[in-house]
């Protein structure tokens, strides 16, 4: 049976003889989704540097724009996936999204050997890439429902944090999987790709390719393994998290957690190639990008475990401080006359990841114990599902502050400010002696 008729994993003997099984076997399934999910969401953002280099005549704002898409996509597609787990359950839902995720990645494929696809083709597809954003706010919520309380900050930060290693994956593996025919002539010819003196093949399309046989079988392994957690309700129910205040305070405070995450991580790439990129021996993105998300990834699955003993309000606001922290010092950087100040960019940007990470476990540990199981689920969704708008905010945010000043200086003012903003939300409500909601 799909439904699950009994699910009670706050019983320990229940959780001994049957759910924990149950539990681990579905963390398994939907966590590698996710990493294919994440992977797909970021793909855009890890071949956009490469389409000027292979003949397309695309501004840099175009650019930005490109790598921005998926994120008003993953964010929209998120509100619906907030609400899908207690009307369909939870085999419906992963199997299904695995399989739409085939869609954006054969569309990229045949779009990157046309060269004359345009770029309002490539726009289309980059918001069908926001399938594999939508999943969080699905996946995650059905996670907390099979877990104890006890256990929902490690579980969702393994599931999050493995989860997020999938912009790292796609950032890591487009560079090299590109380089040869990976699938023959079957998966079409190649590019030629021109960089200064260098002119060499690329096959593009092996960088969403690869994906396909996976998502196939994680599809067909989600209806053979998932079951559905017994805890239903219509679309109209599940509404009353939105009077509860808490709700829109946790939104602000994954905002600042994940939305930082998600959108440096789509802008990384471009950021390195507008700021640095016109220098002699630029560096090339790809070779630097994925170390951030990489992180952000480690760092959320570590401190899962640790806001389990912790509380989670300690950690984000440490999180806090530690964005504002590094996005002050990081300012020089931000308007580089050489090199000399790369190294220098990199590792202030991978603090500012760092910290941004730890934000994304210990903000899920705290939703599970402000609200009862049910709601938890929803408000997991839906904060997700407006921090998912990170990759398209930030993005076309930095890419105006570029474009109109030539640094993206004044974008990480704003981001300080709002961080602020957050920190002391958190401490009031959450953190200090005597808060309203102690987690």
């Amino acid at each position: 049976m799909a439904w699950l008729s009994r699910w009670e994993p706050e019983d320990p003997q229940f959780w001994k003889e049957t759910g924990s099984t149950v539990a681990w076997t579905t963390l398994i399934v939907t966590t590698v989704s996710l990493i294919l999910s994440f992977s797909t969401w970021f793909v855009v953002s890890a071949f956009v540097v490469r389409l000027p280099q292979i003949g397309y005549k695309f501004t840099t704002m175009e650019l930005f724009w490109l790598a921005s898409m998926p994120g008003l996509a993953g964010g929209t597609f998120r509100l619906i996936h907030t609400f899908m787990v207690p009307i369909f359950g939870t085999r419906v839902v992963v199997g299904v999204a695995n399989f739409l995720k085939i869609i954006p990645c054969v569309g990229f494929a045949l779009a990157v050997m046309d060269p004359t696809t345009t770029w309002t083709t490539f726009m289309i597809l980059a918001f069908l890439a926001g399938f594999g954003g939508g999943d969080f706010s699905s996946f995650m919520p059905s996670t907390s429902m099979f877990f104890p309380k006890r256990l929902q900050g490690a579980a969702l930060g393994i599931q999050a944090g493995i989860g997020n290693f999938g912009v790292s994956l796609t950032q890591f593996v487009t560079p090299w999987i590109i380089g040869f025919a990976a699938f023959g002539a079957v998966a079409g010819g190649p590019q030629v790709f021109t960089k200064g003196e260098i002119v060499k093949d690329i096959w593009l399309q092996n960088s969403v390719l690869w994906y396909i046989p996976l998502l196939v079988i994680f599809g067909i392994a989600s209806f053979i393994f998932l079951k559905s957690v017994p805890i239903k309700a219509s679309f109209k129910e599940q509404l009353d998290i939105f009077g509860n205040k808490h709700t829109w305070f946790m939104t602000v405070l994954y905002i600042m957690t994940f939305g930082t995450f998600s959108g440096l991580s789509a802008s990384f790439p471009m950021m390195i190639k507008s700021l640095y990129g016109g220098f002699p021996g630029a560096p090339d993105p790809l070779k630097y990008a994925f170390y951030g998300p990489l992180i952000g990834a480690a760092s959320r699955v570590i401190f899962g475990f640790v806001s389990d003993k912790t509380g989670g309000a300690i950690i984000t606001t440490l999180c806090g401080i530690g964005v504002i922290v590094f996005s002050i010092i990081i300012m020089p950087a931000l308007a580089p006359t050489s090199l000399e100040s790369f190294s220098f960019f990199v590792w202030m940007m991978l603090a500012i990841f760092f910290f941004s990470g730890i934000g994304n476990a210990s903000t899920f540990r705290q939703i599970p114990m402000i609200f009862e199981p049910r709601q938890a689920g929803g408000v997991l969704g839906f904060t997700g599902a407006i921090a998912a708008y990170g990759p398209f905010i930030f993005a076309s945010l930095i890419g105006v502050s570029i474009a109109k000043t030539g640094s993206p200086k004044s974008f990480f003012v704003g981001l300080i400010v709002f961080c602020v903003i957050g920190t002391l939300l958190n401490w009031w409500y959450y953190n200090r002696k005597g808060a309203e909601r102690p987690c």
